[in-house]
């Protein structure tokens, strides 16, 4: 997404655009794995191996190129059930600074050999690499799928609902939260008829009847911290329709407001699940107070069965004061979200944006580290410079 600033050229330079690698070279049904090109896009890869009975599980959103996502280690809204980009790539090949072609990993589901070098660039932004090829590993389409929708009375007994589910053992597949101003927007922007109340979406993959049972225990767990309207169904069309108003969140967020020159500024938080509630809470109402003072507003939603969500802050460009107050309120959730032990950035990577929290998360040695193994890598600092492991200027 490059909502941190990963392709901004701050000293100047050659942008590369690898669109034009979108060939799926190779797939392998039987060990459910493909290999393609960086600039293959999710969905067409997903078009692509339709008829074998497989798919690629990771989506954050957009339709994204598996490049991308494995250099900023991309996650979505599935991640609860199928992980990120770190979980589904076997292998890559990249073009190092010296020019060298190297291939890292193998299409083996498990190896202890050398260092891992293949996570060691998933996450990277090009600064260690330009990835060429990835080995992906694939899943199973599922037997069944429904999805299920309920609302509750306040934010905190969403939040407190999720970790339940999550700490019950059930196998979701995702578990989205919106909250009432985010309904509001979606049911504007969309044409959507949702209850302005907070709110979760689950999805449930398996077999028919697993999915039965999982919609069922969830269901009985919402009932038990107030939900109402708890409703599930395997309508592909519903819960398609369901899926890409969530997907416009963003840009439903930003015409809330309904004003010109607005931006939209999407905050990255993501902790541990049993301080999603701490975090989600104390960051509202502190939202809340900006909002009463300033007028900004910032629509909640979460992937938050993985502990990840984000404020979208609708800000108009050409006010100073809206500005100021929505970089000191994205900063306040960066550190709340690490002194939670948690992360500043939990999809959205670092750019240039999360630079200056690197440290606070990571701490100085492995902050040091990170800017040897750039000098080793990249002793000329040609790629991606002025971003992680550059020299300190």
């Amino acid at each position: 997404t490059s909502l941190e600033g990963h392709l901004a050229a701050l000293r100047g330079g050659i942008g590369m655009n690898m669109r034009e690698m979108n060939q799926v070279l190779e797939v392998n049904s039987d060990d459910m794995d493909v290999r393609a090109q960086a600039g293959v896009t999710r969905k067409q890869l997903n078009s692509y191996i339709r008829d074998t009975g497989l798919m690629f599980t990771v989506d954050p959103g957009a339709d994204a190129s598996l490049g991308g996502m494995a250099s900023t280690r991309a996650s979505g809204t599935n991640t609860v059930k199928y992980g990120g980009m770190r979980d589904n790539v076997l292998g890559i090949t990249a073009v190092l600074a010296n020019g060298e072609v190297m291939h890292t990993g193998s299409r083996a589901r498990k190896s202890s050999t050398g260092y891992d070098l293949k996570n060691l660039l998933i996450g990277a932004e090009g600064t260690l690499g330009i990835i060429t090829e990835l080995n992906i590993r694939l899943v199973g389409q599922p037997a069944a799928v429904s999805s299920a929708v309920c609302e509750f009375a306040t934010l905190a007994d969403a939040v407190n609902c999720t970790m339940a589910v999550i700490q019950t053992g059930i196998p979701v597949a995702r578990v989205e939260l919106m909250d009432a101003l985010s309904c509001a927007a979606v049911n504007k922007y969309s044409k959507m008829e949702l209850k302005e109340l907070p709110t979760l979406f689950f999805e449930f993959h398996g077999s028919q009847a697993s999915v039965e049972e999982q919609a069922q225990q969830t269901g009985e767990i919402a009932e038990s911290f107030g939900a109402s309207g708890f409703k599930w169904s395997s309508d592909a069309q519903q819960r398609g329709k369901l899926w890409e108003a969530r997907h416009h969140a963003y840009w439903a967020a930003i015409a809330l407001r309904g004003l010109p020159n607005l931006r939209g500024m999407p905050t990255d938080a993501a902790v541990p699940i049993s301080r999603l509630a701490d975090c989600v809470i104390e960051s509202d109402a502190d939202l809340q107070e900006v909002t009463q003072r300033t007028g900004l507003v910032g629509p909640l939603v979460g992937h938050v069965g993985d502990g990840n969500f984000h404020y979208c802050l609708a800000i108009d460009v050409t006010n100073p004061d809206e500005i100021h107050e929505a970089k000191a309120f994205s900063q306040r959730l960066a550190e709340r979200a690490i002194r939670m032990g948690g992360t500043c950035s939990g999809e959205h990577g670092v750019g240039y944006g999360k630079l200056k929290y690197l440290e606070m998360e990571h701490g100085a040695a492995a902050v040091g580290v990170m800017r040897s193994i750039k000098a080793a890598m990249d002793p000329h600092n040609i790629l991606n410079p002025g971003k992680m492991g550059s020299p300190i200027e």
